[in-house]
Parts: structure tokens; C-alpha cells; sequence
């Protein structure tokens, strides 16, 4: 089956602004949303006049706008925002029949280089078309299926369970890319960094959740192509925890599909029949650091 051409959100980091365009239907339920329930930002900027005959929202946004954050690391300047959807509550107080929603967004650009294209001309290829293709990179990640034909549509499982996650890259006018899972962190909460917290997939893409007992927890193989990867991770739940909801974060990376698989860029899983780690491409020493915690740093 065809992976859909629009991912549910889909991030341009530009220049000196940011643009998100939200498709109505966010949860692939058939539903759309309405415009008034999005909002970016602490601020709660609303988007651009909607068109009630197109199936998205678009928001348009100064990098420095709607209460967005700025982390200076060595190498990166680190915008960070967020996409809110807040329903409208129902006319029955008793009930709920939708919840609220909120998606992490990041724009990275390099301070070692220059970001703006009016300035640069180098002979060998103009820097804006390498920002464009930067632009271009869509990442996603989704619930699958039983047969994984398409998206699940409910996001509620049984412990017991098998949940099937299948992240996935696009492109226009890229190299041939790889798609790798650095790590997969579940918590309580939308904070990825409070707790309890379990990550799953560690390591620059170890599945550690595979090595507990009594779990079937594996990278699938063989790959749908080189820009997907497909991983089963059992249900859990936070021992002591009376709530019934996982918020699971994940660093996507993609690298050249002519590299070859190496200890920074790879996908293992442990095999109980064997006692080892085994990867889903490459020779079995690319996984060798996950035993020893010591993989190095992409």
C-alpha cells in the first residue's frame, strides 16, 4: 500500500520563519478538526485565515514568535515550539469523546554556516536549493495495523498487546536515504524528560525493550524500502501508575542508503533463541556496543 503523500503534520523550517501545515483529518479518523482548536506556541497564534474547501491549516510564524524557544548548542541554533489541538468541549459534561493534543516542533540550523542563500553564490551549486532540499525531508511516525496495510485508528491496547510502529522518511529530489531510530521514550507525560520514564529504543537503535523477558519486542525484517522501518514493542504500563496514558517521543534519523549500516547508524534487536543481538542490516558488530552501553554518539 502507498504510504499518503501528506504526512498529518509536516514542518518548513525557513529562513527567519517556520510554516506547519495541519491536515484537518489529524487523526486519520475521518473527522476533521476544526481550525479553532489548533494554535502554535505558548502564545496560542491561530492560523492563517482558513479555506473551508481545502482539507489543511497552515500556520506562518517568525522563528522568534508565539512563545517559541531558541537552544544554542556548539554546533546548532534549536528552535523549539509546539502544535496545540484543544477540542471544543461537548455540549454533555459527562462525557468526552475527544482529547487534547500536543506535537513537539523543532527547526535546527547550523551556526557554522550561513542560513541565508542571498549572499552565497558558490560556482558549484546555489545554497538555496540545498536549504530547499532540506525543507523537503517529511518524517513520520504511526501506529500500524495488525497486517500493517494502513494507520491504526484507535491508539487504546490491552496489555498483552503487540504495538506496531512503522516510521517512515520522504523526499523530493533527495539522495537515496536510510531511515533510522536513535531512541523511543515513553512517559506520563508530554515532558520526554520527566518521571517515570522507560525508553524502549536507546543506544543510536538498540530495542533494549526486546531483551525483557517474556516480550516480543523486534525490528521487523525485511525493511518495506529503505526510507521505512517497521519495529513490534509488547503494551506496557508504569508499575504503580493509576492513569491509562503513554506519551512515546522518538528521534528519527536518516542517513545516505549507499552507507553501509555501522555502529552509529543502526536497527538491533536481542534474540532470545541465540543469546545475541542481531541487526536488521550490516554484521553483527554494529550491535555489539548495545551489551556494553558504550555505543558511540552519531
Amino acid at each position: 500500500r502507498a504510504l499518503s503523500p501528506r504526512p498529518a503534520v509536516a514542518v518548513r523550517c525557513q529562513e527567519g520563519q517556520l510554516a506547519v501545515t495541519v491536515r484537518r483529518d489529524l487523526f486519520g479518523t475521518g473527522r476533521p478538526v476544526r481550525a479553532a482548536e489548533l494554535s502554535l506556541g505558548t502564545a496560542s497564534c491561530p492560523p492563517l485565515s482558513p479555506n473551508p474547501a481545502q482539507d489543511f491549516v497552515t500556520f506562518v510564524a517568525a522563528l522568534h514568535e508565539c512563545g517559541s524557544t531558541l537552544q544554542v548548542t556548539p554546533d546548532s541554533l534549536i528552535y523549539r515550539t509546539t502544535l496545540f489541538y484543544k477540542p471544543t468541549p461537548s455540549s454533555n459534561p459527562l462525557i468526552v469523546r475527544t482529547t487534547p493534543a500536543e506535537v513537539p516542533i523543532e527547526c535546527h540550523y547550523p551556526r557554522k554556516s550561513n542560513v541565508s542563500s542571498g549572499a552565497v553564490h558558490p560556482t558549484w551549486a546555489p545554497f538555496h536549493s540545498t536549504v530547499v532540499a532540506q525543507e523537503r525531508l517529511q518524517f513520520s511516525l504511526r501506529l500500524m495495523d495488525d497486517d500493517w496495510s494502513r494507520e491504526r485508528l484507535s491508539n487504546g491496547f490491552q496489555l498483552g498487546d503487540s504495538l506496531r510502529f512503522q516510521a517512515d522518511v520522504t523526499s523530493e529530489g533527495h539522495v537515496p536515504l536510510r531511515l533510522f531510530v536513535d531512541q523511543c521514550v515513553a512517559t506520563t507525560t508530554p515532558d520526554r524528560s520527566s518521571s517515570p520514564r522507560y525508553a524502549f529504543i536507546d543506544l543510536g537503535g538498540c530495542l533494549v525493550d526486546s531483551r525483557a523477558e517474556d516480550t516480543g519486542s523486534a525490528f521487523v525484517s525485511p525493511r518495506p524500502r529503505p526510507e521505512s522501518l517497521r519495529f513490534l514493542v509488547d503494551a506496557f504500563k508504569f508499575a504503580g501508575d493509576a492513569g491509562n496514558l503513554l506519551y512515546i517521543s522518538c528521534h528519527l534519523r536518516v542517513s545516505p542508503a549507499a552507507q553501509a549500516p555501522n555502529p552509529w547508524n543502526k536497527a538491533c534487536s536481542f534474540s532470545k533463541a541465540s543469546g545475541l543481538w542481531v541487526p536488521l542490516e550490516g554484521t553483527a558488530a554494529i550491535c555489539s556496543c548495545c551489551d556494553t552501553g558504550s555505543c558511540p554518539a552519531p
